[in-house]
Parts: C-alpha cells; structure tokens; sequence
C-alpha cells in the first residue's frame, strides 16, 4: 500500500470525523496546567470562543485514529465494503498533531474515535495509549473526548475514562430493529453494556459528601451518544422516547441528532434523500423540553401529526396552540412549572420574573424587557395591564406566529 504523508492522512480522517455529531465540550473541570510544566488548558487559553452557561466551548482536533473497519454497517461511510480512501495514525502521530496544534492556537482539545481495526479491544486500547501519551508524557491538560468502543474489556473502559474529560457511546440507530437491520454485525445489548458501564463508573466517582477521601476522577465531563436521524422508518416519538429513556437509565449529558446523510455507493435500504435539517433542529429543541422544561415525551409529540414534529414551529408553541385551553398564564401568580410551558418564555427568564414579581406586580413591559421579546409570548400571558381577551382563541394565530416565507437569493 502507498505510504501516506501526514497531511493526507489528516484530510483523509478529519473528513471521515464529520459525520460524528458527539463532540461538544461542555461541562468538563477547570484544569490548568499551569505550574506542571506541562501543556494545555480547558480554560482561558488557544482559540477564543464565547462562553456558555454549562461550560467553555473549545475547539478540537476531531480525527478518526483510522477509517479502516471491520464492521459493514449499511449507513456508514467508512464500513468495510465502502470503496473510500483509507488512511491510519499511528498513537504517535495522533499525539504529535494534538500538540502541534494546540501550539500553534488551532485547537485546546482533541476528539477522537475510530473504526474497528484487528478487534474491540484492540482498538480500545490505541485510543487509550493516545490519551495516556498526552496526560502523563505530556502533561496536556486540555480538553480530551474519547469515543468508547462497544465491547471492549471492562478495564479499557475504566482507563479511558481516567484519561479523557468525555467518553461516548453511539445508540446509531433510534431503535433496535433499526440497527439490526442496518449494522446486523453491532449487537444493541452490548452497547448498552458500555454505556453501563460509563454509568457505573461515573456513579463510583460522584463524590459523597460524608467522605473524608474523595474518589478517583472519571470522565469529568461525563458521557454522550449520537442517533442517526432518517436513515431508517423510526418517527420522531420513536426517537425521543429512546432519548428519554437514555437520559434517565445511564446518566447522560447530552443526546446527539445527525441528520443521514446520504453516502457513495449507497444500499436500496437507504433513502436516496437526506431529511430536512430542521427535523434536526426540531428534535434538539424537543430534547431541551425534555431535559429543561419538564415535558414528557406524549406531551411535545402531540403538538405534531403521525409521530412527527411540527417543522414549521417550535415543539412549545406546537404544544401551546393545541393546549390553550391552559392559557393565559397569569404571571403574576402561576408557579414556576406553568411558567415553562408558557412559549417564547426560559427558565433564566422565568427565574428573573419570580424574582422581581416578589417587590412589584409585572407589567406587559416588564415581561417584554426580561423576555427580551414580547410577540410570541403575549397571546399566552395575563399581566396587571394586559390580557389577551380572544387572541389565544384566535383562529389566525398560529399563521400570525409562523414566520412569513422569504424568497431565497439566486446569488
């Protein structure tokens, strides 16, 4: 086979990366390594980005240790009978372009996974001699997300996760039907293992308070899993049950949507068209219901039609315009609870508004001025000078509240 230069490599496996949705940042510890001699940070160094309530985002090197598998997954671009470049780091290569470009302020971090070469195992333990390199070689101290390989040894799992910030999971498929049809070589059960097993750790390392001695870190930033949306038959109620069950059985952090897209040389079983891109939108603000909000999943999937969500609104306003008979909402007086179902209104709004509703009655112009907008949120809401009389009955008012169609630019 041709020897392959380092740049090509990186262009070959950055690109395989892509299609990996699993990779924010989020929700890691603060760590410096200032005063170590060594390199690296999660905060306050490389790249600028603006800071989010649940963590910095940074950027990362987001590589596939080899685009080499064993497996022939349907949907899969780098599956076994793909006909696609190829392309495989060596440990020390992955470890020499992480620092290479945090030094030269590219990235503060590195995502990587990878597809399955020789064995589970095998391949588990690449990825974690990478991670090993930089934290104990190297002294890198930044950000380090690690994709878990489902089937792997026990004690590989439980090493990744000393090394790395984040570990994931891919579920691939929103249901186990769908992956047994489309990836019959991955076994649905055994990446739930996995998963458990991230959970179990992560539970050992939750520290209690009780303790005099505080427990071994593990994946700080905790774990996360991606769904391939569209490639198979499974609805949007389908999807978020999963999602949901995710959330409250193995303790993650966060559920991935990735719109398929369509590959070369692609199976009859695929779809010849990727789903629209605001399905994906859709399902993330659905997740944040879930998460935020306190909705279930019954609830938002209501406010669509067939198992499928509005893609013309927001899951909340869906829900809303076929629940109004809960509105108006007096925000002076209805708890925190039905304040979130209230459209156009968040929880960090919310929270000023029962704050300040303690010292004065709120007014239509105090909502506008904590909400920051006051048209999506009026037809649901009573005030000390407002109420919305027949407009939250009004026939009209979902076309008032859908954005009006643009005409798209030739050029």
């Amino acid at each position: 086979m041709t020897t392959l230069t380092l740049r090509r490599k990186l262009a070959v496996l950055s690109d395989a990366a892509k299609y990996d949705a699993s990779c924010a940042s989020s929700g890691t510890e603060k760590r410096s390594s200032a005063g170590t001699g060594g390199i690296g940070s999660t905060e306050g160094s490389g790249i600028c980005h603006s800071y989010a309530p649940d963590g910095r985002c940074i950027s990362l090197l987001k590589i596939l240790l080899t685009n080499f598998c064993v497996y022939d997954c349907i949907y899969c671009v780098n599956r076994s009978s793909s006909n696609v470049a190829r392309a495989r780091f060596s440990v020390e290569e992955v470890v020499q372009l992480t620092l290479d470009f945090y030094k030269r302020n590219y990235i503060e971090g590195l995502f990587l996974s990878s597809g399955i070469i020789r064995s589970p195992d095998y391949t588990m333990d690449e990825m974690v001699r990478v991670a090993r390199s930089l934290r104990e070689t190297h002294q890198f101290a930044g950000y380090i997300h690690l994709k878990i390989i489902p089937n792997a040894a026990p004690e590989l799992i439980v090493e990744a996760g000393r090394w790395a910030d984040r570990l994931s999971t891919n579920v691939e498929m929103p249901t186990d039907l769908g992956l047994e049809a489309l990836a019959p070589e991955k076994r649905p059960a055994e990446i739930r293992t996995a998963m458990a097993r991230v959970r179990g750790k992560l539970d050992e390392a939750t520290p209690d308070k009780k303790a005099k001695t505080k427990p071994a870190k593990f994946a700080p930033a905790g774990q996360s899993t991606q769904m391939i949306i569209g490639a198979d038959g499974a609805d949007d109620g389908a999807i978020l049950h999963r999602a949901a069950s995710l959330y409250s059985g193995y303790k993650l952090r966060r559920v991935y949507y990735s719109a398929f897209s369509p590959i070369p040389d692609a199976s009859s079983r695929l779809p010849l068209k990727a789903p629209p891109l605001m399905r994906e939108h859709r399902l993330y603000q659905a997740d944040w219901l879930i998460r935020f909000y306190g909705f279930d999943v019954p609830e938002i999937i209501s406010g669509g039609d067939q198992g499928l969500l509005d893609l013309d609104i927001d899951p909340k306003l869906a829900w809303a315009l076929r629940n109004r008979a809960r509105f108006p909402v007096d925000v002076n007086r209805a708890d925190r609870e039905m304040l979130l179902r209230v459209p156009g209104l968040g929880p960090r709004s919310i929270d000023r508004m029962i704050a300040t509703r303690r010292h004065h009655s709120l007014r239509l112009d105090d909502v506008a001025r904590i909400a920051g907008s006051i048209d999506k949120v009026r037809p649901f809401i009573e005030a000390v000078d407002w109420t919305p009389g027949g407009l939250t009955d009004d026939a009209k008012l979902r076309a008032r509240l859908v954005p009006p169609p643009q005409q798209l630019s030739l050029f």
